[in-house]
C-alpha cells in the first residue's frame, strides 16, 4: 500500500534567503499561510503539505535569479503551474518554495507555416487554442484538466486525443529550461528532426521538475480539420465496447478520439450534467478530416460497433452539441465525485498493450464488484489507458487502505501484461512504490545517476519518483 510521505518538520528559510527573495521579487514572495496551503494541495488523495514559502515569477530570468539563490541557500524549490496535478507532485515534504510559473503566460510566438508555437510555461491548454485558432492551427493535446503546458510537459500528459495525435513526448520540439544551478539552457530547435547530441529536451519531458525548471517550450501544433464528427455509442458489457476500440486500432482508422465510459459513470455525468444517456458501457467517439474521410471512417466504426452489440449511435456534429458532449466526458471527474459527497478519490492510471485491454478491464470489473466502495471506470482507451476512480470516506482509513488493494491490484495486472502503471499521471509522491516494481533497481540507479549529476544537492522537487539512496 502506498503511505502517506512524512511531513516535514516546521522550518523557518533563513533570514538572508527571504531578504534576498523579497528584494527580487517584492511582494511576489510570500510566507502567507493560505497562499502556501493552496500550493500544498493537489487532487490526490494526500491532505495538505505546503511549502514554506511561494514565489511568483514572470520570466526566465527571474526563475535562475531565484534558483540561485536556492542553490546558495540549499531551500527546495518546487515548480507549480496550474494545480491539477493528481499524485501528489507539487506537494512539499521537504519543504522549501513553491515556485509559481502562472504569471509566465504569454503566448512567444506563432508559426504558422512550420506548424509550431511557443509558449511560457504558464500558458493553458484553453488559452492557447483559444490564441492561435484565427490561424487555422490547434494544440490537440487534451489531459482534460486546463492544465499549463509547462505541467503537461512536466508529466508527459497525453489524453483524450492521444490515439491519433500521439503524447507531449511527440509534441515538444524545444525547450527553455534553468538548471538547478541557475543557467539558462535551450534545447531542441523549430526543426523538425535532429542528430546533435543527447536529446535533452526528452531527458526534461516527464522529468516531474526533479531536474530543471522548464520556463519556455515550442510546441507542434496541427491544422484545425475540415470537418468534425462526435457520437457516442451504447454497448451491453465492457468487453463489447472495448472489443470495438481493439478492432478500429487494429484495422488502421484514425479515429481522432475513442473514450470508454461504464455504466455507473455514465449514471454520474447524466446527473451532472443534465443529459439522458443509456446506462450502459459507452464509448465517446470524435472524427477530425475532410468531409468524405470522416464519413468514411464513421461508416466502419458503426460496423464494427453494431457486429458488436453496439446500439445506434448517436451523433453529433454540431459544435456546440460536440462542445456539451465533450465537456461531459472531461467533467466524469468531477461527476463521479458526487456519487459519494465528501469523498476523496483515489486514481488509477493503468496502460496496457491494446491487444490485452479487454482482458485487462473485464477483470479489472470483476475485482471492483466484489469491492464495497464505488468504483467508476472511465478511459482513454484507443491507446490502451484506462482509470478506475476509487470513491474513499477520508475520515475511514479502512477504506483508503481498500483503495489501496485495489489500486495496486489492478498495477499488478497491468504489470504483468507487458503494460505500465501510470500512462499519462505520472509517478509524483502516490506511484513510486509501482515504479520501483516496473522498472527494477538497477534502471532507478541509471535514474538516480541522471538526477545526481545535474542536481547534485537534490534541490529540485524532492522526494518525488524515486528515492535517493
Amino acid at each position: 500500500m502506498t503511505t502517506m510521505p512524512a511531513l516535514a518538520s516546521a522550518r523557518v528559510l533563513p533570514a538572508p534567503f527571504c531578504a534576498a527573495m523579497t528584494a527580487l521579487l517584492d511582494s511576489r514572495f510570500t510566507l502567507s499561510l493560505p497562499v502556501r496551503e493552496h500550493h500544498g494541495k493537489d487532487e490526490s488523495p494526500f491532505g495538505i503539505i505546503a511549502p514554506d514559502a511561494v514565489a511568483f515569477i514572470h520570466s526566465t530570468e527571474e526563475a535562475a535569479a531565484v534558483m540561485r539563490l536556492c542553490s546558495e541557500h540549499r531551500v527546495p524549490v518546487i515548480p507549480f503551474g496550474a494545480g491539477t496535478s493528481i499524485e501528489g507532485h507539487f506537494l512539499a515534504p521537504h519543504g522549501g518554495i513553491s515556485l509559481d510559473l502562472s504569471g509566465m503566460n504569454a503566448v512567444v510566438a506563432v508559426n504558422p507555416e512550420d506548424l509550431t508555437v511557443t509558449v511560457q510555461a504558464g500558458v493553458l491548454r484553453k488559452q492557447l487554442n483559444e490564441e492561435i485558432k484565427h490561424t487555422g492551427l490547434f494544440f490537440p493535446i487534451d489531459p482534460g484538466a486546463d492544465a499549463s503546458i509547462g505541467g503537461m510537459c512536466a508529466t508527459r500528459a497525453s489524453g483524450t486525443n492521444a490515439v491519433r495525435y500521439q503524447t507531449m513526448r511527440e509534441n515538444v520540439l524545444a525547450l527553455t529550461v534553468v538548471t538547478p544551478a541557475g543557467k539558462i539552457i535551450h534545447t531542441g530547435t523549430r526543426a523538425r528532426k535532429s542528430s546533435a547530441g543527447y536529446d535533452l529536451t526528452r531527458v526534461y519531458i516527464g522529468s516531474e521538475g526533479t531536474l530543471g525548471i522548464i520556463t519556455e517550450i515550442t510546441l507542434r501544433v496541427y491544422p484545425q480539420p475540415e470537418a468534425l464528427s462526435a457520437a457516442v455509442c451504447a454497448f451491453p458489457t465492457m468487453a463489447d465496447a472495448v472489443r470495438t476500440v481493439i478492432e478500429t486500432i487494429q484495422m488502421g482508422v484514425p479515429v481522432a478520439r475513442v473514450e470508454f465510459v461504464d455504466a455507473l459513470s455514465i449514471r454520474a455525468i447524466n446527473r451532472h450534467d443534465q443529459l439522458e444517456l443509456a446506462e450502459m458501457p459507452t464509448l465517446f467517439f470524435e472524427f477530425h478530416g475532410s468531409d468524405s474521410g470522416v464519413k468514411e471512417q464513421a461508416e466502419t466504426v458503426q460496423q464494427i460497433a453494431g457486429d458488436n452489440g453496439g446500439q445506434q449511435f448517436a451523433w453529433a456534429t454540431q459544435p456546440e452539441d460536440r462542445k456539451k458532449l465533450w465537456n461531459a466526458r472531461h467533467n466524469a471527474y468531477f461527476a463521479v465525485l458526487q456519487l459519494k459527497p465528501g469523498c476523496v478519490a483515489v486514481v488509477t492510471d493503468v496502460c496496457v498493450p491494446i491487444s490485452r485491454l479487454a482482458e485487462c478491464v473485464t477483470a479489472t470489473d470483476v475485482d471492483l464488484q466484489a469491492s464495497a466502495l464505488p468504483c467508476p471506470i472511465v478511459g482513454h482507451v484507443g491507446d490502451g489507458n484506462f482509470h478506475v476512480i476509487i470513491l474513499v470516506d477520508p475520515d475511514k482509513p479502512e477504506e483508503r487502505a481498500e483503495a489501496e488493494r485495489i489500486n495496486a491490484r489492478i498495477v499488478e495486472r497491468a504489470l504483468a501484461m507487458e503494460g505500465t502503471c501510470t500512462g499519462e499521471h505520472g509517478i509524483g509522491l502516490h506511484k513510486m512504490e509501482f515504479l520501483r516494481t516496473e522498472q527494477g533497481e538497477d534502471a532507478l540507479d541509471v535514474m538516480r545517476a541522471i538526477k545526481q549529476a545535474l542536481d547534485p544537492q537534490n534541490l529540485l522537487n524532492p522526494g518525488k519518483i524515486f528515492a535517493l539512496k
